[in-house]
């Protein structure tokens, strides 16, 4: 039970000195890393079952002339990747945000260290050190966090061009 206390403690006393800006970052990376997940699942579970109504409904309309086969055809894949690629722009933008995020909290930071210059001076470095903190921990955490997500964000991009390549690929005359 005391892991679990000195963890929480460690915690609180984390995003104490990050700041408020330190929850708006965190609830960012939890939404970013809800669609990553989701896209995850989307690719492993739910993807192979999309491209087999696809090509079942492909082999059912090929009795169809050159013209409409190529708009169905069109129009088949165009569903297939507007399928594999969504959530992946909000992904892009929520990870673009983070590093945002975090410059916010170095400003409002600095501005808690300008106060304490304002009414005690220079002198009280003590004082001082609580802004630094605030200041710097949301810049290291938006961008942790904007990083923790780079990587899977490129896999999924990558991931769904793929997949959107193996439908254009399996529906042929």
């Amino acid at each position: 039970m005391t892991i679990f206390a000195d963890a929480f403690a460690a915690l609180r006393s984390f995003f104490e000195a990050g700041g408020d800006v330190l929850w708006a970052i965190f609830a960012v990376t939890t939404l970013m890393w809800t669609f990553i997940i989701e896209r995850l699942w989307f690719f492993a579970r739910v993807f192979p079952q999309r491209l087999e109504e696809t090509l079942r409904t492909w082999h059912e309309l090929r009795g169809l002339s050159g013209w409409e086969q190529r708009s169905v055809r069109r129009q088949l894949i165009s569903e297939v990747a507007q399928d594999a690629r969504r959530f992946l722009l909000l992904i892009k933008t929520l990870m673009a945000v983070l590093p945002l995020l975090g410059l916010l909290g170095t400003v409002t930071g600095m501005i808690q260290v300008f106060d304490v210059m304002a009414f005690t001076g220079t002198g009280n470095a003590r004082l001082m050190a609580g802004g630094v903190s605030a200041a710097t921990i949301p810049t290291m955490s938006g961008l942790v966090a904007a990083l923790s997500g780079l990587y899977l964000a490129t896999h999924l991009e990558q991931r769904a061009n793929h997949k959107i390549k193996q439908a254009e690929d399996l529906l042929v005359r």
